[in-house]
């Protein structure tokens, strides 16, 4: 490398790069060619000839301006010239801000580029220009073009051109500039980390022997879709999902290569199209050169997937593989041979006397939980119909097929065998239910698995629950609650004593909202909170969890005799049952404990008859009960696509038989690459929200109807789930067609509140 003059390195000192990418909002859009590296600027001012202090340069492709700012310390004048003018402005304000007055800013593109009044005796071009003649206007007699050649490659060339009358002669090469950044330069120039937080990832990194990326997203609580694909576009790459990979994966070319080494290379080769390979990567820093010269004649393009989506490709590839050479081995050859289906069934594991299964069906399960995860699945449902295998998530509420795995009935029943082996289930029981647990592990995450099996017409089918135990629950806050109910909630658990309950069908997110306040409570760590479950979800720190075990004994009444006389200030109990958890609950609360449960029952009010059902005397409940709060979970819109809609009319006569209200708004989701294309993504608990006073608890100990309980309680300042649920409408978190989902018809319209409609 030529040497770099003396005033260049005075002028290179002079400039912090750090003053063109700190606190600018266009740090995410700014490329390796827009803000160079300080060795990439040293590199090209050791390429050109030694600028002089009277001349004249233009800069074309200005970007932040770190360049130009570095060459207005050697030469009279610069001109920067930006298309952008978003990023041109900004550029424009620094070099004011810096006292750089020789720096004229210019926003064109090259073809519209204004003659300047001197011409220029040098243009350096750090952008890819398709017609380079458009500049030789611009320049002196003998005046010198440099610019980049060789868009193809990872690495472009620096050419200089000479003006010789109207045309630009080529003199030569110079030499290869190099503008990309590697993941830890881009994190920093976005501002997204400091020198501090990347020793400290680093030191983590190496201690844990994993990816710098993984300790950096964790540490602070990146999204790894938005993240990823930021880091394409500085790294001018495509970045892409599985979902649109997997369903024209090339088998053949993945087992072409040796898997330790495209381990090691973190790439997996997915297609080939004449002479070019597509592989992916999760690594932005990957380099494709070694596989290059494993396949010449061959280009490469390589694509980049977040690192859920890297194992998602590779299972697949990998599954596939394994399938064929297990159809190869056992596949045609034996059908229609006496004993072959014994064979088969012990091949796949289906024989109940071989604990053997094939790593076929083991990598068919885990590829499907794998899949259950990277869609943030709650649930998977593998069911059997005839001759046709389904295989379903659950995801936001709803069923989605996986039609990526075409199984056949046997194949599936080995699947449930592996199943049945992880969860220490009796493989040779087709005839009953049953129920197990197993874990999953997948990076820092581990996941608890609540399987069951249930027979049926055509075979087995299993459901599977994943709970992520992170030793952190969600916190009210995070909730989704309006900011008075949250407050609310949050003063019951400062109570000295007193029941509180959740309520709400199978799967309305009861547990979710009791979790949040123990969190709280842990984060406090002022109280000492007892819980006794069944199974036990969430695995949260600081909290004393304990399992009932039915087998040996010990139920929810047996825990919570025991529990008071641990000295615990709060005690939450997983559901109440029976008579005798619920008598038990009720004694807690009278003998100085906050006390958390769920019931099973449609609202607020109707947790009162539930309780009257249960045995209790009416008395203990109006005496011990503080609140009752009623949910349902409803999907929320996605934030990166929500847009306003224009209101569903029979969903608006439902809710305002007397007409809507002027200012009435609503909102959806348009469906982009965050949410799938679905519009929505998450969901949020719509809650009807009761607080017992005294007028409730006279009306309790009276025992009247639960119409006439429903209407006191609305008198007395009940928060419907209809008012919950249109508050969240109009603030465009959930969708007006979510309605109809959790409200019952009855409840559409504004309730009578003591024998008056309501005034919305």
């Amino acid at each position: 490398m030529k040497r770099v003059y003396a005033r260049a390195l005075d002028a290179l000192r002079s400039v912090s790069r750090h003053d063109f990418v700190s606190g600018s909002d266009l740090a995410p859009s700014i490329t390796g060619h827009s803000i160079p590296r300080e060795e990439t600027v040293r590199h090209i001012l050791s390429l050109v000839p030694e600028i002089e202090p009277d001349q004249l340069v233009m800069h074309v492709g200005g970007g932040s301006g770190y360049l130009a700012a570095v060459l207005s310390g050697l030469a009279h004048r610069v001109i920067y010239l930006e298309k952008n003018p978003v990023v041109a402005e900004a550029a424009r304000e620094r070099f004011f801000r810096l006292g750089l007055h020789n720096v004229d800013v210019v926003v064109a593109s090259v073809e519209e580029a204004p003659e300047p009044d001197q011409l220029c005796d040098l243009v350096l071009c750090t952008t890819f220009i398709s017609e380079r003649n458009a500049l030789a206007p611009l320049l002196r007699e003998g005046g010198h073009l440099f610019c980049l050649e060789g868009r193809a490659g990872p690495v472009p060339s620096l050419a200089m051109f000479v003006r010789q009358g109207v045309q630009l002669e080529r003199v030569r090469t110079l030499g290869w500039v190099d503008f990309n950044r590697n993941v830890e330069q881009i994190l920093i120039d976005q501002g997204i980390v400091d020198d501090k937080i990347l020793a400290e990832a680093k030191t983590e990194a190496a201690t844990q022997n994993s990816p710098l990326l993984d300790i950096l997203r964790r540490k602070l609580n990146l999204e790894e879709i938005d993240l990823y694909r930021s880091l394409a576009r500085q790294r001018g790459m495509t970045f892409t999902d599985a979902d649109e990979l997997l369903p024209d994966l090339h088998p053949g070319l993945f087992r072409r290569f040796s898997r330790t080494f495209l381990d090691l290379s973190r790439l997996i080769p997915v297609s080939q199209d004449n002479n070019k390979i597509t592989v992916v990567t999760d690594d932005p820093d990957a380099r494709t050169d070694q596989l290059e010269r494993l396949t010449p004649n061959q280009t490469i393009e390589c694509l980049l997937v977040t690192p859920t989506d890297f194992r998602r490709v590779w299972s697949a590839l990998d599954l596939t593989a394994k399938g064929l050479g297990f159809v190869a081995d056992h596949g045609d050859g034996t059908e229609g041979k006496p004993g072959a289906d014994a064979s088969k069934d012990k091949l796949l594991g289906n024989d109940p006397g071989n604990k053997h299964v094939s790593p076929y069906l083991v990598s068919v399960y885990e590829a499907i939980l794998l899949d259950a995860v990277s869609e943030k699945a709650s649930d998977i449902h593998i069911e059997q119909y005839g001759d046709r295998v389904r295989i379903r998530l659950r995801v936001d509420g709803d069923l989605h097929d996986l039609p990526q795995y075409q199984l056949s009935p046997r194949e599936i029943r080995g699947v449930i065998n592996v199943i049945k082996l992880r969860a220490e289930l009796n493989i040779a029981e087709h005839r009953l239910p049953q129920g197990g647990r197993s874990r999953l592990q997948l990076g820092n995450i581990a996941y608890d698995l609540r399987i069951q099996t249930q027979p049926s017409l055509h075979g087995e089918h299993a459901i599977i629950r994943l709970l992520p135990q992170t030793g952190r629950a969600m916190t009210i806050s995070e909730l989704g609650m309006s900011p008075m109910i949250g407050a609310r909630y949050e003063r019951l658990l400062d109570n000295p004593a007193g029941l509180v309950l959740v309520v709400g069908p199978t799967g309305s997110g009861k547990s979710t909202t009791l979790y949040a306040g123990l969190q709280t409570l842990a984060d406090d760590g002022r109280r000492k909170v007892i819980t006794v479950e069944d199974p036990i979800e969430y695995s949260i720190d600081n909290i004393q969890q304990t399992r009932v075990r039915t087998e040996i004994g010990f139920g929810f009444s047996d825990a919570m005799r025991a529990f008071v006389r641990e000295d615990p200030d709060v005690i939450l109990v997983g559901e109440i049952r029976d008579q005798e958890t619920a008598l038990e609950a009720i004694r807690a609360s009278q003998t100085g404990h906050v006390v958390l449960s769920t019931l099973h029952c449609n609202d607020a009010v109707d947790s009162l008859q539930r309780l009257y059902d249960l045995g209790v005397h009416p008395n203990s409940i109006a005496g011990e009960l503080l609140a009752v709060i009623a949910q349902r979970l409803a999907k929320r819109i996605c934030k990166h696509c929500r847009q306003p809609a224009t209101p569903d009319p029979a969903i608006v006569a439902e809710l305002f038989p007397d007409g809507p209200p002027a200012d009435f708004r609503c909102f959806e989701g348009a469906g982009c690459n965050s949410c799938n294309g679905r519009g929505t993504q998450g969901r949020v608990a719509i809650v009807e929200y009761m607080e017992v006073d005294s007028d409730i608890r006279n009306a309790i100990s009276s025992q009247p109807p639960i119409g006439e309980l429903r209407w006191r309680a609305l008198d007395a300042g009940l928060i419907t789930m209809r008012d919950s649920a249109l508050d969240h409408v109009i603030e465009g978190i959930i969708p007006l067609s979510e309605l109809p989902r959790i409200l019952p018809m009855e409840r559409m319209a504004p309730e009578v509140r003591g024998g008056r409609r309501s005034q919305e």
